[in-house]
């Protein structure tokens, strides 16, 4: 069943709504941090790659190539959570959050001694094993890192009631990604603001989301186990 109607007893505790809605607040969270901090964003790519270009067409080649180590930990991150998933099958989502939450504290912890391009790769790194382990909402493709997916999910959903092309109780899957994208909006503004007001401590607010995702994961696991 992949429905967003199933009993969320059900669900993977992964892809449950209450653990994509921590991600996404951390995700969000993180990309304002990345931005304000080092100047590039550690989730959307996408934007890395346009001001690559632009800079580039423009000829300035030192703002170019300052978006280039954020494309390349997230490329190498997606192949590590390739690697984790292939490894260590259930395991890989508490495993890729554990690793996560280190390189946060890491980088927290060395904020004021860590060169900008050693913050950015790893914040990028964990950042893309996060879209690549988690992606799923109750059994539908979700992104916690991105919210363009998200908002085409949540309109499409609402516009398939109205038409009659889908049963009302489709208006659940539109509200929990109109959630998701709400939620990530939030996650950077809070992050934004703490970034600004407590730069040295600001890592802390999505580790602590982070650790609770973690927990709900390793529960889940040693409850199949059981």
């Amino acid at each position: 069943m992949s429905s967003l109607d199933v009993a969320a007893g059900a669900v993977r505790r992964d892809e449950t709504v209450e653990t994509v809605l921590l991600l996404a607040f951390a995700g969000g969270y993180i990309d304002a941090y990345t931005w304000i901090i080092h100047g590039v964003m550690a989730n959307a790519q996408t934007a890395n790659l346009i001001f690559l270009w632009v800079y580039a067409t423009a000829g300035d080649w030192t703002r170019a190539l300052h978006f280039v180590p954020s494309l390349l930990a997230f490329s190498f991150g997606i192949v590590i959570a390739a690697w984790l998933r292939r490894a260590t099958g259930e395991r890989a989502c508490t495993i890729s959050t554990l690793i996560e939450i280190l390189l946060l504290i890491a980088i927290g912890i060395l904020h004021n001694r860590l060169p900008d391009l050693a913050g950015t790769l790893g914040i990028s790194c964990v950042a893309a094993m996060q879209t690549a382990i988690f992606t799923k909402v109750e059994g539908v493709v979700c992104n916690t890192v991105m919210a363009t997916g998200n908002l085409r999910q949540a309109i499409e959903s609402v516009f398939l009631v109205v038409s009659g092309g889908a049963p009302p109780e489709t208006l659940r899957r539109s509200g929990i990604f109109a959630a998701l994208c709400a939620v990530f909006g939030l996650g950077a503004a809070v992050g934004a603001f703490a970034t600004k007001s407590i730069p040295d401590l600001a890592l802390g607010i999505p580790v602590v989301a982070l650790v609770i995702v973690l927990l709900r994961c390793e529960v889940a696991r040693q409850e199949g186990e059981q």
